[in-house]
């Protein structure tokens, strides 16, 4: 479950970012007319079906696994393409479209010549998922239900998450979360932390959101995420990441890649491939194994859906 998001990417450098305030690597939510402002002044850009979830989603069918993507689109033309690239990257994606009112959520995105990105969200039709787009029979026939943490923010979608938990939970499949940003870790900071601890069996998170969410620094936020959840998966950037299950703690270093093109959807092709290696029954090493090769893919390249079959890749890879 996620935002259905169609991210337009441009080139731009540090003084482009410092000229318009915005603070680099982050995430900040904008209106129509703030998107509409910031587009005027990009430069040439890509546009890419993505989304956090919806990347995930769509890096596990590239693995060979099988995904269902529930997010909200418009019935616009930016709702279309959307539609039309998950559904071809071997997603099943039948949340109905939002009739009237909010268009396609977008993603501004600046990429800066070190890879950094910076994203600009404006939500659109994202806020219009409600519980009733939820749908019980396919909660309950999943191994694991994932939310990005960035749709834990309008109240509806708030509802259809802890409806699909209920759902989940009471079927004994698990619950995984992504944190997504440490700007949505403080802006919910004690609903994140209450959900984690209630409601979340496996979490993902990058070093900064985990610190976000519990303080302290890396050990000390890790040893929290240990207490709270059944899994915690914690990526580091080139450290690699860091997986606690009970009481063991598995390392795996990043993948080495020959140039950092764009470091959008990092985190969800990581979890991608590690959400992939645990449906099929992995152990924890290998699961994290299979996330830092697919990261490393998408780092490769401008956009956060991938270039090349993973499944293709992983084999090559020994997995």
């Amino acid at each position: 479950m996620g935002n259905a998001i169609v991210d337009v990417i441009a080139k731009a450098d540090d003084a482009f970012l410092a000229a318009n305030g915005l603070m680099k690597n982050a995430m900040r939510l904008i209106s129509a007319e703030e998107a509409e402002a910031l587009y005027a002044k990009m430069g040439p850009g890509v546009e890419i079906s993505g989304g956090s979830a919806g990347n995930t989603m769509a890096a596990l069918a590239s693995l060979g696994g099988k995904g269902v993507f529930i997010g909200k689109v418009a019935h616009d033309q930016l709702g279309k393409v959307y539609r039309h690239d998950i559904r071809a990257a071997g997603v099943v994606f039948d949340t109905p479209d939002l009739d009237e009112g909010k268009p396609t959520g977008s993603c501004l995105i600046l990429v800066t010549p070190d890879g950094h990105r910076t994203m600009n969200t404006f939500l659109g039709a994202c806020l219009d998922l409600t519980p009733d787009d939820i749908d019980a029979a396919t909660i309950q026939s999943a191994k694991v239900v994932y939310l990005e943490g960035y749709l834990w923010d309008p109240p509806a979608a708030k509802e259809a998450f802890l409806k699909a938990a209920s759902l989940a939970h009471a079927a004994g499949r698990k619950v995984a979360l992504s944190l997504s940003d440490p700007f949505c870790v403080n802006r919910h900071l004690d609903s994140f932390r209450d959900l984690v601890k209630n409601h979340v069996d496996i979490l993902f998170a990058n070093e900064s959101e985990i610190v976000a969410l519990f303080g302290g620094d890396f050990d000390s936020a890790a040893a929290e995420a240990r207490k709270n959840v059944e899994v915690a998966v914690l990526t580091r950037g080139e450290q690699g990441a860091t997986v606690l299950v009970g009481g063991e703690t598995y390392s795996v270093p990043a993948e080495k890649v020959e140039q950092v093109v764009d470091t959008t959807g990092a985190g969800d092709l990581f979890a991608a491939g590690f959400l992939h290696g645990y449906t099929q029954g992995r152990d924890p090493a290998t699961c994290a194994r299979l996330g830092a090769i697919c990261a490393g893919e998408i780092i490769g390249h401008y956009g956060a859906r991938p270039e090349v079959s993973l499944a293709d890749l992983v084999k090559s890879k020994g997995l």
